[in-house]
């Protein structure tokens, strides 16, 4: 199946090759980066008084940055978010400081707004199955390029104090985005967490016919929602201070 890969050069000259028409896409596949700053997750355990010292020795042996990629699949008004193509193992980088869900699956049905998702939580599988998240956004005049795409900042908050930043294109009709965030005009191609330093930026996107079978719902793991999810989460990371309350904001994200 022929795939096009629309970079930032490619999308204007395709732009130009229907007369400046508007282009509306339904269907396709975004690879989306993922980016921890790793050094900015140590500074905030040594300002909580965990041991300054190590702490700044470890930031000396690994890079500043955890780099990861996902796809996100869609068509129309189903998306599924799932891990991409795999990087190099960096063994500077102990498993133990890499935290919890990193390989999340994300199926969401937005347009009957539920969504079932498998997270790894050291060593559980949850499969959480519920609504899908609801954001009350507030939509900005900030514009901002991404993968070739004008996009719109919109600011939102989640889990009541984490402020999330978002960049979207009406011009992908299909209003999600990755992880669990949507909910606004068009596609979410950047997502800002400073709580938890993380980013994720779409690095391109190709054209090609999604077929059902390839939005395949996650279906192993511990059912739960997300309600339980976090009352399984509180307990045993009671004790952890903001670290636990960290862990819990990256695995609810």
């Amino acid at each position: 199946m022929k795939k096009i890969i629309i970079t930032i050069t490619a999308f204007f000259i395709f732009q130009l090759a229907v007369n400046a028409q508007t282009l509306f896409i339904a269907k396709g596949k975004i690879e989306f980066e993922k980016k921890v700053n790793m050094w900015k997750d140590i500074d905030s355990w040594a300002d909580e008084g965990d041991g300054n010292s190590w702490l700044q020795e470890i930031k000396k042996t690994i890079p500043q940055f955890e780099l990861s990629y996902f796809n996100l699949l869609f068509d129309d008004n189903k998306t599924l978010y799932q891990p991409g193509r795999e990087l190099p193992f960096d063994p500077k980088v102990p498993d133990w400081f890499r935290g919890p869900a990193t390989d999340n699956i994300i199926f969401t049905n937005l347009g009957a707004q539920q969504s079932v998702s498998k997270k790894t939580v050291f060593d559980n599988t949850f499969l959480i199955q519920d609504s899908s998240r609801k954001i009350d956004w507030r939509i900005t005049s900030d514009l901002r390029t991404i993968a070739g795409f004008e996009c719109r900042k919109a600011v939102g908050r989640i889990m009541d104090s984490v402020y999330v930043i978002a960049f979207y294109t009406d011009q992908i009709i299909t209003s999600g985005g990755p992880e669990s965030f949507n909910g606004l005009p068009g596609m979410i191609l950047g997502v800002a967490i400073p709580r938890i330093n993380t980013t994720w930026f779409a690095t391109k996107l190709e054209l090609e016919e999604i077929k059902p079978q390839d939005l395949i719902t996650p279906a192993k793991g511990k059912k739960v929602d997300q309600a339980g999810l976090l009352k399984q989460l509180q307990g045993p990371m009671k004790d952890w201070g903001k670290l636990g309350q960290r862990y819990i904001w990256k695995i609810m994200i």
